[in-house]
């Protein structure tokens, strides 16, 4: 008589509901609810449209994350003062800059945030000039040590960087911390830019891209004393979006590449490479973007040219559920 001691047997865990979490990625599992089989792969990021700005614009500056952002001045032809708010789904217009202004950098939250620098007038003239939000209002504090336009932030509003940028003529490589009172100048970087894209914390940042007498690949992180060159961006460019959880964590979006041209591309960077990932819907550049990390972001006005008030939401799910089908 034939025995099978060489055969085991495995139990297929049984669930209600589909889990969402990345620890499923690769389990097999029984929805008891659906009376299926499923199981987990890992997500596939993907672009969707959110609601419009109410005044379309560029070159203004985004804080918070993706369900609660805030788009800082700007310009339409005209310096701005217009702040609008983002809950997830519309955009409201709450309270103005005390100084309207353009390619201004920002940090923080919709309940607490900071914007800095950019250029004020006419004749637009970079300035040093820094304002704290409350959640309702803005107030004057200590102005930056080097006033420029063009520059990118990072952080918090008590803990914040402003780094690169324009002043006169020339790029700057300055880098500076916000401690919640006055500005100190720190570690330059490596490689003086303007209109590249920052984000992470104090401590913890990464600086891409940018522009000097053509757009760049390169890319720095921060490790709260210095600056250190790593893996480019797979495409040059300037005038991104882009935001970032620290410096092994960031998503960059569209901008302008050599020879001028308006894209698309995304790259998701993961503390060692750059990886090509979903297009946005629409080539902008000069706009801005916000959010928590490389699996959610918020990519909002710009000009594709003309001014746009086009929003797209970034999202890359932990895990995609998939039910096992027989034929």
């Amino acid at each position: 008589m034939t025995t099978y001691k060489g055969i085991k047997g495995f139990t297929v865990q049984k669930l209600s509901s589909d889990p969402t979490t990345a620890s499923s990625v690769g389990q097999i599992y029984y929805n008891s609810t659906g009376n299926a089989f499923k199981y987990g792969v890992p997500g596939v990021g993907a672009w969707s449209s959110g609601g419009n700005l109410n005044t379309a614009r560029m070159s203004g500056a985004g804080l918070g994350i993706q369900t609660a952002s805030l788009f800082v001045a700007g310009e339409t032809g005209s310096i701005l003062g217009i702040v609008e708010s983002y809950n997830g789904s519309s955009w409201t217009e709450v309270a103005d800059i005390n100084t309207a202004r353009k390619a201004n950098a920002a940090s923080g939250t919709t309940a607490a945030g900071l914007t800095f620098g950019g250029a004020s007038g006419p004749p637009a003239a970079e300035q040093a000039q820094t304002e704290v939000w409350n959640g309702s209002g803005w107030t004057e504090v200590n102005d930056l040590n080097t006033g420029r336009a063009s520059l990118s932030g990072a952080g918090t509003a008590t803990a914040s960087l402003a780094m690169g940028g324009v002043l006169g003529a020339g790029e700057s490589a300055s880098n500076e911390s916000y401690n919640g009172t006055s500005w100190t100048e720190l570690a330059a970087i490596n490689t003086a830019r303007n209109n590249g894209t920052g984000g992470g914390t104090s401590t913890s940042a990464i600086f891409a891209g940018g522009l000097t007498t053509a757009p760049l690949a390169i890319t720095e992180t921060w490790n709260g004393s210095s600056w250190t060159e790593v893996s480019n961006l797979n495409s040059a460019r300037s005038q991104t979006g882009g935001t970032a959880q620290n410096n092994t964590n960031a998503i960059i979006f569209g901008g302008r590449t050599p020879p001028g041209a308006d894209v698309a591309i995304t790259e998701s960077w993961d503390g060692t490479s750059w990886t090509e990932i979903a297009n946005l819907a629409t080539a902008r550049d000069q706009f801005q973007g916000s959010g928590a990390s490389n699996t959610s972001a918020l990519a909002f006005g710009g000009s594709t040219p003309p001014y746009t008030v086009a929003t797209e939401e970034w999202t890359l799910p932990d895990v995609v559920i998939k039910t096992i089908t027989t034929s």
